[in-house]
């Protein structure tokens, strides 16, 4: 089984949990993906929900596909999100915003009742850090931002650099919430709700990939099937 199966199944078991009437947050990514268009299978078949998106391309691909959206102004209290992570840790704990999505990520996630990552097994780690840890910032005053970040990072027992994102188009990549993005390559990070708290104090960071005490359940897909983790 390869990985993409592997990511269809841990998405396939978190549609099973959609009851009629829930207001659902979308996730963006690759396994999102495996569960939008799986929720769009059920919703065709007669399925009542609504949802909304956490980024531009988890929005087209739902409309394209017929899965009523609404915004968190019209619905500002979700039932359920289910999205993917970059890493995912025994407490889960999460990195996330390999796809730049992060800001948006959070909130919906903030506003939802309970929230379900989806992954394959290889993104199940000790301790997180070995996926570089996106951190969503204004332009102005990056190197202070920068040098803030670095800082924080190493006083939390987690050095490295800090290196500006950029897209395919050679400038910096440009976030949904108009923002860039560094990538922390910390390689460790053995205190994960500390360093959260020192990034939130930098003016320049808009937000963070650390998702801490977010995540209630994990669904992870492998070679020996589906294994469902529980928070606490």
């Amino acid at each position: 089984m390869d990985i993409e199966e592997q990511k269809r199944q841990a998405a396939a078991l978190a549609v099973e949990w959609v009851r009629p009437g829930m207001r659902l947050g979308l996730g963006t990514g690759s396994t999102a993906r495996h569960f939008v268009a799986l929720l769009a299978e059920r919703i065709r078949a007669g399925l009542d929900v609504v949802s909304v998106a956490t980024s531009a391309a988890t929005r087209v691909q739902a409309e394209h596909l017929g899965v009523p959206l609404t915004t968190l102004d019209e619905t500002p209290e979700l039932d359920l999100t289910v999205d993917g992570a970059d890493e995912i840790a025994p407490d889960l704990s999460l990195i996330k915003g390999g796809g730049g999505a992060l800001l948006h990520e959070k909130i919906v996630a903030a506003a939802s009742a309970r929230m379900v990552v989806i992954a394959d097994e290889t993104k199940w780690v000790p301790v997180l850090g070995r996926f570089p840890l996106p951190i969503e910032v204004v332009p102005f005053g990056l190197a202070v931002t920068r040098a803030a970040v670095e800082a924080a990072a190493r006083d939390c027992g987690a050095p490295g650099p800090a290196m500006l994102r950029i897209g395919k188009d050679g400038h910096p990549f440009v976030t949904d919430g108009g923002h860039w993005l560094l990538d922390a390559v910390l390689g460790r990070i053995p205190d994960p709700a500390r360093l959260a708290t020192r990034l939130n104090a930098i003016p320049g960071v808009v937000e963070h990939g650390l998702f801490i005490g977010m995540a209630n359940t994990a669904i992870l897909a492998g070679s020996r099937g589906v294994q469902v983790v529980e928070r606490g």
